[in-house]
């Protein structure tokens, strides 16, 4: 069966990653890009090989489409992922979903409703080098986890220095951008959900007033483990990581906090020090090739609605707690 694709929003990540990935799998087709400006739909169109060009989601919503990938600014994501399911269509939403946990729920009730397949596209749980620490984990090798730490702070190029730090109400800031895939990236991992943050949130220059451009997180989560998480657009030259730390051992993974299949995952035992080898395979392929499965009915998006709306949750916990200075519950309101 051929997964008929429609873009809402002509957006880098979607030139960079997401049409490449689509076409890698041989039942995915990009069939129309949607823009509001005319001008760039026609332009973007034509750079990336795609049929047709629209200005409005009515009209992406008419082109014949199956599927749409949504990356436009995070205060459109609601009402575009409404009316995507309303038509029938199924949904691979950025992060975060929408600008709160109680509209991202909105989300997954519609598209449950519809019929329709919700993913959340957090690309990093699609890296191999977090699968297999989730692997790890799983089989004992470092006994009962215990604490971990997250180092996701780089540098934002310039030529995504605009809404995300300039514009607060289309969902701005290093928390909804960054903080949200390493709560999301942790819960993958630990295979445990947050239930308390405490964080602080600082304006190092970058941003403008009233955003926040870097952020430090110290979560606990439901079994106990405790985590740290440091994200940030401002650092230029800090390499990006992730360890757990366990009762019998530790994992300790180096440059994976990235779009990009690469890093290394070092596992620590008493028996001494061993390279995991892990798949390298490219992170959005992997998750579109998941999500048309799940279109057949053959498992799940890698990330679900249900999992977008835990990220948000603690994103906006993180938020709050940074604002109030106190420890905030982390609450994504979701039936167990």
């Amino acid at each position: 069966m051929t997964v008929r694709w429609g873009l809402i929003g002509a957006s880098t990540i979607a030139r960079q990653f997401m049409i490449n990935a689509i076409h890698a799998e041989r039942e995915g087709e990009v069939v129309a890009v949607m823009s509001s400006s005319a001008e760039r739909a026609a332009a973007y169109a034509k750079e990336n090989g795609i049929p047709k060009a629209v200005s409005d989601l009515d009209g992406l919503l008419g082109a014949g489409i199956d599927a749409v990938y949504i990356s436009t600014t995070n205060e459109l994501h609601l009402e575009q992922a409404l009316a995507a399911a309303k038509a029938g269509k199924h949904v691979l939403c950025e992060k975060p979903l929408a600008l709160s946990a109680a509209d991202a729920r909105k989300m997954v009730a519609a598209c449950s409703e519809a019929g329709v397949v919700l993913g959340t596209n957090h690309h990093l749980r699609n890296a191999g080098a977090h699968t297999a620490m989730r692997s790890a984990i799983k089989e004992g090798l470092i006994g009962k986890p215990i604490a971990a730490r997250v180092f996701h702070a780089v540098y934002l190029p310039e030529h995504l220095q605009g809404w995300r730090i300039q514009r607060a109400e289309a969902g701005g800031g290093v928390v909804l951008d960054i903080t949200v895939h390493d709560a999301d990236t942790l819960r993958y991992v630990l295979d445990d959900d947050p239930v308390e943050v405490t964080a602080f949130v600082q304006s190092a220059g970058m941003a403008a007033p009233g955003l926040e451009d870097g952020a430090m997180c110290i979560w606990r989560f439901r079994s106990g483990a405790m985590a740290q998480s440091h994200e940030a657009f401002t650092v230029r030259f800090g390499g990006t990581g992730f360890e757990v730390h366990g009762t019998e051992g530790s994992l300790s993974a180096t440059d994976v906090m990235t779009q990009r299949p690469v890093g290394s995952v070092i596992l620590r035992t008493a028996n001494g020090a061993q390279e995991l080898t892990f798949d390298r395979g490219d992170l959005y392929t992997r998750a579109v090739r998941l999500f048309h499965a799940a279109i057949r009915g053959e498992g799940k998006p890698s990330a679900t609605g249900e999992d977008g709306v835990w990220s948000l949750a603690a994103a906006e916990a993180a938020l709050e707690s940074a604002r109030t200075g106190r420890a905030v519950k982390v609450d994504a309101g979701l039936e167990v």
